[in-house]
């Protein structure tokens, strides 16, 4: 069965709010056995090629051999994450995938980094409910040690992300953010 092509998937892929209760969500919680799984092996990998190929294994997809991870690396789904060419990803870094992770080429990934695309609301009647947002890094990025990227955002392209901010809006094109909540430090000439 390919876990991408589940129907509770592809609904938290185009942004709708799933309750915990929901029927389908018994399929969630068999991808994150899987997952665990996968990342032991992937955690315990010291050779760089038997780390890609498990990469691979883990987000069912395919990763460039230009792509380095450091480990340990964790995820609790993995096949909702994209990864382009030339990407590096430096060690304990956490991406929470169900809402959709694509890292665009030639992006780093600074230790420690946080990457959600899913949350929660915070109405308590409602709280046990998925609610996915996509995050995306596009072209050149570089997101800083520590820093935390939170649903729905975008970083942009040739963009840094300095260490420990949270980012909790779009990133703009060609510029330098930081702080809690992160703002626009300076912009740059491409």
């Amino acid at each position: 069965m390919s876990y991408n092509r589940h129907e509770i998937f592809q609904r938290l892929l185009k942004g709708e709010s799933i309750p915990m209760a929901d029927p389908d969500y018994s399929e969630i919680r068999k991808v994150v056995e899987r997952t665990r799984k996968i990342n032991q092996k992937l955690n315990q990998a010291e050779d760089p090629e038997a780390i890609r190929m498990i990469l691979e294994e883990l987000i069912a997809g395919e990763v460039d051999e230009s792509t380095t991870l450091f480990t340990p690396f964790h995820t609790n789904i993995g096949i909702n994450i994209s990864l382009g060419k030339r990407v590096f990803i430096n060690h304990a870094c956490s991406f929470l995938d169900l809402g959709g992770i694509t890292i665009e080429d030639d992006v780093m990934v600074g230790p420690r980094v946080n990457i959600s695309s899913e949350n929660h609301p915070v109405d308590i009647p409602t709280r046990k409910t998925m609610v996915p947002g996509q995050v995306i890094i596009k072209r050149n990025a570089w997101i800083g040690a520590g820093a935390t990227i939170l649903p729905g955002v975008t970083v942009g392209e040739n963009s840094v992300v300095a260490a420990g901010a949270v980012v909790n809006k779009d990133v703009p094109d060609n510029t330098v953010v930081g702080g809690v909540p992160a703002r626009i430090l300076k912009e740059l000439k491409p």
